[in-house]
Formats: C-alpha cells, structure tokens, sequence
C-alpha cells in the first residue's frame, strides 16, 4: 500500500516540473516539505554540510551526508523520480586544502584526475559499499565508498568526498522558504549582492548601473558557488569571484570586498524568521549585532557558517581589520592585535 501510495505521489510530483521531493517523518506518515526546492538548491552545493528548517514540532537539522536529522524520532528522506531508463545527474567532489572541487576539474597548479564524476558514478552503482582505484600523474589513489574517503597509496593522506545530485535551474525560487506543510508560510526576499564601497558603506548591485543586479547574481552563484561573473560599467569590467568572495577590476586589479546576505520579505510582519542573532561584546559591556555596514558578514552567514561546522571557525574583514570566529569558544579574535571578544548566538 505504501509503495502504491508512493507511486501515486511521484506522478502528481512529476508534473510540477522537478525530478525530487523532500519528507520528513515525526513517527507516522511521511510528510511532505513544502518549498523543498531551497533543501535541494543547498544540497547541490558541495560545501554543504546540511540545513535547519521549520516545523510545527520546532527547528529540524537535516544532515546531508548521511540523510538524517538530529532531532529524535525524526526521518528525512528525498525520492527523486526519472523516465525509465534515465539517471540522475550526479557529480562527485573531493575535499582539497581549501575547497571541494569535481573529480575530473583542474585546480590551479594541479593534475586533473584520470576519472571523471560520471566513472566515480558508475563505479558507485555497481558496488555502493565497495572501492576502486584511479591514477593523478603517477599517483594511484583508492576511492572508498562505505567510509566517502579518498586515500593516496604512497603518502596515505585521506581526503572527505561527497556525492550530490547536480545543480539545476529548476531547483532555485529565492522567494520561499522551506517548511511543513502543515506549518506557517513565511515569504521571503532572496539574497542581496552588494560591494565594499568607497566611504566603507555596503552598496547593492543594481541593474541600471552594472549589467547585473541581485537576482542575476545569485541566479549565477547557484549554478557555481565557487566560480566567478563577468560583468561591465560604463567605464570598467570587473570578475566577480564568489570562491573568494571579493569584486576585482579587470584593469587596475582594484579588490573589493563583497558579501551575499538573506532578505526576509515579511519585515512588516512581527513573526520575522527564526535564524539565530550572532552578537559580539564590545566596549562598553554592550552586546552588538553582527549587522553594521562596516561588517562583511551577518548572523544569516554566520548561522549558515555554524550549521556547517558547530565547532569550527570562520574569518571576516571589516575595512580595518581580519576576525576569526571560533564556534566551539564562542569568541572573535582580531588577527592583528589579538584581541579577543566574547561571542553569542541567541
């Protein structure tokens, strides 16, 4: 009956144009998330270690390395229906110094790898639990996927891999959220794109000054988070790298800072979004949201930073200085004069 039930369901889905679904179960019925598209537009990312979402039983964590939530008594699950006959498409990403990057990519100054996403794939769906062996140069290296690591033979370094599902431009709408459907709708805005300014003020791409403006923008970072847009003024060209997240003139090589920040499209409404607010302590004893124009970073990119890696650390520039934020001491260091603040997410 299940599986009836669930056929059913994949052919009413198919005809709304995206190939996935995404449901929670709090112990019965599985329930479907309503606005899944922004699950999947995150899942796609390589970088993405999961995403908190809203329910009418409170906040879900949805890990996407193993498909489970942290919430007990909990179940996540994502069906994908195809044509017969047809696959998914799949890439695989390895974990290098600093990025994820595809197998079969070149990095600068390095090998590409003799394998691309689709032999990892196929390697993968004959034997899900088992390893293969592939060659970068002259180094042979072992792809394990029981444990989703990457080992070279000869310096027996282990690298993190991931496999997600490719992106594609079906999957984003930047004006919901994703929730029960039994729960509230909340309406957002998207992201907002904006540049290091001249007097230290954040200032937003718009279309009628530069050939992109925000939606633009983040049309193209969903497609690649880690590669760069080309874009034009009236009197210069600049690249728009999002890897470093940074604009840089392709003339005079002039670098600006540039950040990607969530917009609630409800602020009129009293029930804004429930992202935690990241504060620092500043002087004075006064506790300070990490909002100011000087700052190029908000609570929404610290949350998405501290969802990814609760322990971990992140960096941030202000005009003057280099931060560290560290998770797991919840403090701020300033990189130059070492001074520390204490941090808090409330």
């Amino acid at each position: 009956m299940e599986n009836e039930q669930q056929l059913d369901y994949l052919q009413v889905a198919s005809g709304c144009g995206n190939h996935y679904k995404w449901q929670l179960s709090f112990g019965q019925e599985w329930l479907t998330i309503d606005n899944d598209h922004v699950i999947e537009t995150h899942y796609c990312q390589p970088g993405a270690k999961g995403i908190t979402i809203n329910t009418s039983n409170g906040q879900v964590f949805i890990d996407f390395d193993t498909l489970q939530t942290t919430k007990t008594g909990v179940q996540v699950r994502r069906l994908s229906f195809l044509p017969q006959g047809q696959r998914e498409e799949v890439a695989w990403y390895f974990r290098d110094d600093s990025l994820w990057r595809e197998y079969g990519s070149q990095g600068s100054g390095m090998l590409a790898s003799s394998v691309s996403s689709r032999d990892v794939e196929d390697q993968y769906t004959l034997s899900p639990q088992g390893a293969f062996v592939f060659m970068v140069g002259f180094t042979n290296y072992s792809l394990n996927f029981s444990t989703m690591t990457q080992t070279n033979y000869i310096t027996g370094l282990s690298r993190n891999v991931r496999r997600r599902p490719k992106f594609t431009s079906s999957t984003v709408s930047p004006n919901s959220v994703p929730s029960m459907a039994s729960s509230s709708q909340h309406a957002v805005g998207g992201y907002k794109w904006e540049f290091m300014g001249n007097e230290g003020e954040w200032t937003e791409y718009q279309a009628h000054l530069c050939s992109f403006d925000s939606p633009a923008i983040e049309s193209q970072y969903q497609l690649n988070p880690q590669g760069q847009l080309n874009f034009n003024t009236s009197y210069f060209s600049y690249t728009l790298d999002f890897s470093r997240m940074c604009q840089v003139n392709n003339r005079i090589g002039t670098t600006r800072a540039v950040r990607r920040t969530f917009i609630n499209g409800s602020q009129q409404s009293s029930s804004l979004s429930s992202t935690p607010r990241w504060q620092f302590l500043d002087i004075g004893g006064i506790w300070r949201d990490y909002s100011s124009s000087k700052c190029t970073i908000s609570s929404q990119d610290i949350e998405l930073q501290y969802q990814q890696n609760p322990t971990g650390t992140m960096r941030f520039n202000t005009p003057s200085f280099t931060y560290e934020l560290n998770f797991s001491a919840m403090t701020q260091k300033n990189l130059a004069t070492n001074t520390t603040r204490r941090v808090q997410r409330i």
